[in-house]
């Protein structure tokens, strides 16, 4: 997010954002980040110590994020802040076509990747057993980060989908197969993006509300209740 906010913003001093721009600079502003998260990891194990990790990184992403804003014109800021917010209200039929092409080719590499998927679920030690392990942890970081690159890129950061969809998902499915839990995922996430903007939207008409207000209030009680069935489970 970072690194796609002072990209878009130098470029657009030359007129020459676009849309698979936006899509590009979100895409390393994601791979920065999980990188920063991934060399952490490798040094601290214990969870807690890694999700306050987690939390500094966030911290020094928005003072990067408030440096940019500084040198940035008031229009800019404006617009910034509805897109940090998350909002579909600047999506254009240009930008669905472009989304669309980038999507679908990513969703046939995720199901190609339905095997190893399913590996990986049984755990690391087999997934490292069946093979190729490296390769595969490359392969969904990319894939994962290009999916999050184009919801970030023209809806800005929308919170709590990618976490509470696929549980909900799941619970509903009874099962965690990948072949029928990625395409009822991306279903569900969809569906649930489209009821929270609905609402966002007229709650409060004429006033509207952001879109990550409201996945917000839906979806962090059902990741605290999975945190808490996790918990009590182990």
């Amino acid at each position: 997010m970072v690194v796609a906010l002072a990209m878009i913003y130098f470029l657009g001093r030359f007129q020459v954002v676009s849309s698979y721009t936006l899509i590009i600079a979100a895409f390393i502003g994601s791979l920065i980040a999980t990188g920063f998260i991934l060399l952490v990891s490798r040094r601290i194990h214990h969870m807690a110590t890694l999700l306050v990790a987690g939390i500094m990184i966030g911290y020094i992403c928005s003072a990067v994020t408030d440096f940019v804003v500084t040198f940035a014109e008031d229009s800019d800021i404006v617009n910034l802040h509805g897109w940090s917010q998350g909002s579909f209200s600047g999506m254009n039929w240009s930008n669905v076509k472009v989304a669309a092409v980038v999507i679908g080719v990513t969703i046939l590499i995720t199901f190609f990747m339905s095997k190893p998927i399913g590996a990986y679920q049984l755990g690391e030690a087999y997934a490292r057993v069946w093979g190729e392990y490296s390769l595969f942890r490359i392969m969904l970081i990319l894939t994962s980060s290009v999916l999050s690159a184009c919801v970030t890129a023209f809806a800005g950061p929308i919170s709590f989908v990618g976490i509470a969809v696929p549980y909900l998902v799941k619970r509903s499915l009874g099962t965690s197969r990948p072949l029928i839990v990625i395409p009822a995922t991306f279903l569900g996430g969809g569906v649930f993006c489209m009821m929270c903007d609905l609402i966002a939207r007229m709650a409060f008409a004429p006033l509207e509300l952001n879109i990550s207000t409201v996945t917000s209030i839906f979806g962090a009680p059902v990741v605290i209740f999975m945190m808490l069935h996790r918990k009590k489970g182990n």
